[in-house]
C-alpha cells in the first residue's frame, strides 16, 4: 500500500515524550483506580479564597493543593523508583501537565506540600507562564515526585494517564458534571468529577492507591483543609 501526504518531522520534545512513555508502559506494570468526587464546595472555596487573597485560583490549583495534602498523608505515593529500591522523597513536588504547541511537559510546583491554597494558585500561575515562555528552572523539570494531569478545561470527562518515570503514580482528572445523587432527604444534584490514579504496581498496591485517592477525595469535598495553614506551620516546626 502506498500512502501519500506530508511528513511532519518529530521534534526533540516529541521524541523525548515518545521515549519516556514507551519506557514507562514497557517497564512499569500499570493499574488504575478511579473515584467520583463532588466539587461544588471546592468551586465555592476557590472563588471565596481567591477574592480574599486578590488572586484568581483555578480548579487545577485546588487539585494540586489537595494532591499535596494526600501525598503528605501517604508518603509511599510521593516516591520515585530506583534500581536500589523505592525512594520516599521528603519534599512534595507536584508536577502539572501543561500542553505547549510542540508537546506536553509536566514541570513541578516545588515544595507544594508547604503551600496554602492561595500560594499554590500563585505558584501554578507563575509556573504556567514561565513554561510557555520557556523560562523554567532545571529542578522544575527534573524533581517532580508526582504528577497531576487535568483535562477538565477541554471538556474531557474521564481518562487515564501514563506514569512519568521514575515517579510511581499520576492523577488524571476530568471536568465536573451534574449528577443526581441519593441523600437522606431525597435525591439531590451535585457537580461530580472523576479522578483516576494510574499506579506503578512494582512500587504500590491497590490498597495504597485507594487510601491515597480517598484522602484526595476528602480534601476536595471538605476544602477547608485546603485553606487551613495550621498543619503547614506545625510541620515547619517539626
Amino acid at each position: 500500500m502506498t500512502l501519500e501526504g506530508e511528513l511532519v518531522p518529530v521534534t526533540p520534545m516529541r521524541a523525548a515524550i515518545a521515549r519516556r512513555m514507551t519506557e514507562s508502559k514497557q517497564q512499569a506494570p500499570h493499574f488504575y483506580v478511579s473515584a467520583e468526587i463532588e466539587t461544588d464546595a471546592l468551586a465555592a472555596t476557590l472563588a471565596e479564597e481567591g477574592g480574599r487573597a486578590g488572586v484568581r485560583i483555578g480548579a487545577t490549583a485546588g487539585l494540586v493543593r489537595a494532591a499535596a495534602i494526600a501525598l503528605r498523608a501517604h508518603p509511599r505515593v510521593n516516591s520515585v523508583w530506583t534500581d536500589d529500591g523505592l525512594l520516599q522523597v521528603r519534599d512534595v513536588n507536584v508536577g502539572v501537565a501543561i500542553a505547549l504547541p510542540d508537546g506536553l511537559i509536566a514541570p513541578a510546583v516545588l515544595g507544594a506540600g508547604e503551600l496554602d491554597l492561595a500560594a499554590t494558585g500563585r505558584a501554578l500561575a507563575d509556573l504556567v507562564e514561565r513554561a510557555r515562555a520557556k523560562k523554567l528552572r532545571g529542578s522544575e523539570m527534573t524533581d517532580a515526585t508526582f504528577t497531576l494531569s487535568n483535562l477538565g478545561m477541554f471538556g474531557v470527562s474521564q481518562f487515564s494517564a501514563i506514569v512519568t518515570p521514575p515517579q510511581v503514580a499520576i492523577l488524571a482528572t476530568g471536568r465536573s458534571l451534574p449528577r443526581l445523587l441519593p441523600s437522606p432527604d431525597g435525591p439531590r444534584t451535585a457537580a461530580v468529577m472523576t479522578a483516576t490514579l494510574s499506579v506503578d504496581h512494582r512500587a504500590l498496591d491497590g490498597a495504597d492507591a485507594a487510601a491515597f485517592l480517598d484522602t484526595f477525595r476528602e480534601a476536595v469535598e471538605a476544602p477547608e483543609s485546603l485553606v487551613r495553614t495550621d498543619d503547614l506551620r506545625e510541620e515547619a516546626k517539626a
